[in-house]
Formats: structure tokens, C-alpha cells, sequence
């Protein structure tokens, strides 16, 4: 519970990042969350003692509507975005086709997917509700992203285990964050 309200202060006093959610919760989309870097780089900032955590360079926002799941819908999502700010890189996937792409069974919601992401530190999201409350979703707990844990998910330790090896060598996240574990396999 302490993680959770921690990132929820951390969250809630990162104007740019409010702002970002606020553009992303007046879509109105369905089960929809911005995830990934967006919520690690600012806890790993914080636990690097950083003053200030830049936004990472796209924000990825996911939703989940099986009945609009093609590509040129998230196209169109992703231009009303940047008609609101363009100084950002929009990254937006519809959870509902994503399995085809990563050679898994269909997702049920945006929340099932994030539990077939490479690491569990990054398979963390965030929402501002309809009343401005922080919801988060995280399958596997706060734990590793708070205790600076990078670690694959079961697929990544498996079968999926090279994309998980050649995401720790092109991310190099060691280079910004040396206090991190990296673990290889468990």
C-alpha cells in the first residue's frame, strides 16, 4: 500500500506527467491507461534521487476495445493526440490485436496483455478517473519497479527469453539507472 501512494505522489506532483493523463482520459476510451516508461522512468528518476524525470521519449497509451481493434483506429487516436500536443511522441495500441503481433493467445483487457509484457518493473499503468483520482493497474505488483528489479515475465523467461536479452541491450538502462538489478532469468 505504502508503493502505491508513493506513486501516486510521485505521479500527482509531475505537472507534465497530470497533464499527459488528462489529455488521455478526455478520449473517453475504454479501459485505457499510459504505461510503460511513462510510470518506471519517473519511480527509477525518484529512486535515483533525481529532482526532476523527464518524460520518456513516446508515451504509450493502451486501451482495450475488441470491436475497433484496427491498426488505422489507433492511427486516428494517435493524430487527435498530437492535434492536442504535438511536442510529444504518441505511441497508442489497442490491447484487443496486440496478441497477433507478440504470438500469444487474445487478451481479455489492457491489464491481461501487460501480463505478457518482457519485465514486470514496466508492465505497470496509470489513469486519471472521471473524478481525478490515480487508478493503477499492475499485475505483478509495484515491487520490482519500486525495489529497482528488472526482471522477465514467465513467457521471457522462457521461450521469449532472447527479446528480453536484446531489450536489456538496446534500452542499456544501466547507463541512466546503475542501481538497478538486472536479472537474466530467475
Amino acid at each position: 500500500m505504502q508503493q502505491l501512494a508513493q506513486l501516486k505522489t510521485l505521479i500527482t506532483s509531475d505537472p507534465a506527467r497530470m497533464r499527459i493523463l488528462r489529455l488521455v482520459r478526455d478520449l473517453g476510451l475504454p479501459d485505457c491507461w499510459v504505461a510503460a516508461g511513462f510510470v518506471r522512468s519517473a519511480v527509477w528518476d525518484h529512486l535515483h534521487q533525481r529532482t526532476r524525470s523527464p518524460l520518456p521519449p513516446d508515451i504509450d497509451v493502451i486501451w482495450f476495445d475488441a470491436k475497433r481493434a484496427g491498426v488505422e483506429v489507433d492511427e486516428g487516436i494517435e493524430a487527435a493526440l498530437r492535434s492536442r500536443d504535438d511536442s510529444l511522441d504518441w505511441s497508442v495500441k489497442n490491447q484487443a490485436r496486440m496478441h497477433l503481433r507478440n504470438a500469444d493467445q487474445p487478451y481479455s483487457s489492457a491489464t491481461d496483455a501487460m501480463t505478457r509484457w518482457p519485465e514486470t518493473a514496466t508492465a505497470v499503468a496509470i489513469r486519471l478517473g472521471a473524478e481525478g483520482e490515480l487508478e493503477v493497474a499492475a499485475p505483478f505488483g509495484l515491487g520490482d519497479l519500486f525495489n529497482l528489479v528488472v526482471r522477465p515475465t514467465a513467457r521471457f523467461q522462457a521461450e521469449k527469453h532472447p527479446i528480453y536479452l536484446d531489450r536489456l541491450r538496446s534500452k542499456d538502462w544501466l547507463a541512466k539507472w546503475p542501481n538497478l538489478e538486472v536479472l537474466a532469468a530467475d
